[in-house]
């Protein structure tokens, strides 16, 4: 009876799934989703880490990495994100902040935040180290560590 009541739960749950990935909101969504500019990210760290690829692995022909690029779907990464907003954000936000990212601001928004996320990293890195230097520091001066 268990076995019967989970197999019906999971295919509710599918069906609603199912339903849902159709809705406004899943559309608008996909739509702020291109405003963001996500597939473009996407692709752009796909770059980066097939040329990763083509440096760590010299001897695989650059046909190969040609191919496997051409293979991936910036839609298929929109299709598979959408409903991950969908499920945080109502149908009306999602048209406002799709407004948002089509406006200037948001478009500067877009095309700053790379850099500005590489930065803040390399930022954050070098607070990290100064963190882990202090606590070695600290907890030698309480004598848990010896030099």
């Amino acid at each position: 009876m268990k076995r019967i009541l989970l197999v019906l739960a999971l295919i509710i749950s599918a069906q609603g799934f199912a339903q849902n990935t159709s809705s406004p909101s899943i559309a608008h969504a996909k739509e702020l989703l291109v405003a963001m500019g996500t597939a473009k990210n996407a692709k752009q760290v796909i770059e980066m880490m097939v040329a990763s690829y083509k440096q760590n692995m010299p001897e695989v022909p650059t046909i190969f990495w040609d191919e496997f690029e051409k293979e991936l779907s910036m839609d298929e990464l929109i299709d598979l994100v959408a409903p991950i907003y969908a499920k945080y954000y109502t149908d009306d936000e999602l048209v406002q902040l799709t407004a948002f990212y089509r406006s200037p601001l948001g478009q500067k928004l877009t095309d700053k935040l790379p850099v500005i996320t590489q930065e803040s990293f390399a930022a954050g890195q070098e607070w990290g180290k100064k963190i882990g230097e202090k606590v070695v520091v600290k907890l030698k001066e309480k004598g848990y560590l010896k030099d």
